[in-house]
């Protein structure tokens, strides 16, 4: 058991819910930080997308994030344009990217067509592959912050993929919530730190670095076992110069039983 461990996770307590049910489990202490907030790009989301996908008449449309699904069919609703939304959608075929993102689609009674085994941009092509998708077209929507990974991967696999910027993301704004971490932290009191995107990576040094220079957040920062929750946080981390795990199965289930293995050794 991981008795009295403490770990933080990147996301809110509300995002964090699977992880701070498991680290209970295991008799850790979980530790959530907020690290990053959408910021829309406003009503006119839905009259773009929707007009994309007039305009380009996709074969798949394919969803990245539970946050995409819910910025865009909830900007719908206050609009009064859920209805020409869910047709719109439900006229591809559609490719969520994990069970995260299926349940949120789902509660909006969009039925998913196609998910990866693997939950990544990887696992993504993969499946396109899978499914023999050549030729076909695709419009993802997702965050202004993403990398052009997923697009040019689609594209080398003879795959039109069209990107639609929903939101951007920024450093959690209320940093309030963080007042326990940075107590533990000055203390070096936590044992691991989980990263979930490459967004929350930059964030968290956006956020810290008002309180440390870069190099003493490094050398507190070794005190602690980093997981990375994929390769792309990873190398965000590195760029940051912060020596981490990737976990092997990139999910926060994946990543706490990376930890937990760590932590136990």
């Amino acid at each position: 058991m991981m008795d009295g461990k403490t770990i933080a996770i990147t996301r809110s307590k509300e995002d964090a819910a699977e992880f701070i049910d498991l680290a209970k489990k295991n008799n850790a202490i979980p530790l959530p930080l907020p690290t990053i907030e959408l910021v829309s790009k406003g009503k006119m989301i839905v009259d773009e997308f929707l007009e994309s996908l007039e305009n380009y008449d996709p074969d798949y449309s394919v969803f990245m994030s539970s946050k995409a699904v819910k910025l865009l069919f909830d900007t719908a609703k206050q609009i009064g344009k859920l209805e020409k939304l869910s047709l719109a959608v439900a006229n591809t075929m559609v490719m969520s990217v994990g069970p995260k993102t299926t349940k949120a689609l789902e509660l909006e009674g969009i039925k998913v067509n196609y998910q990866p085994t693997t939950y990544s941009s990887v696992g993504v092509g993969e499946e396109f592959t899978r499914i023999h998708a050549v030729g076909k077209k695709v419009i993802v929507p997702r965050s202004g912050a993403s990398t052009p990974f997923l697009k040019e991967l689609l594209n080398k696999i003879g795959i039109d993929a069209m990107e639609i910027h929903l939101y951007d993301v920024c450093a959690f704004r209320d940093t309030t919530q963080w007042n326990k971490f940075r107590t533990l932290f000055s203390q070096n009191k936590i044992d691991g730190i989980v990263f979930t995107s490459a967004s929350s990576v930059r964030a968290f040094f956006e956020i810290m670095f008002k309180d440390y220079d870069e190099k003493s957040l490094l050398e507190r920062l070794e005190k602690s076992f980093i997981v990375a929750i994929g390769p792309f946080t990873a190398d965000e981390l590195k760029n940051f110069h912060v020596k981490n795990i990737v976990s092997q199965v990139h999910t926060v289930s994946g990543s706490f039983d990376t930890i937990k293995e760590i932590l136990l050794q």
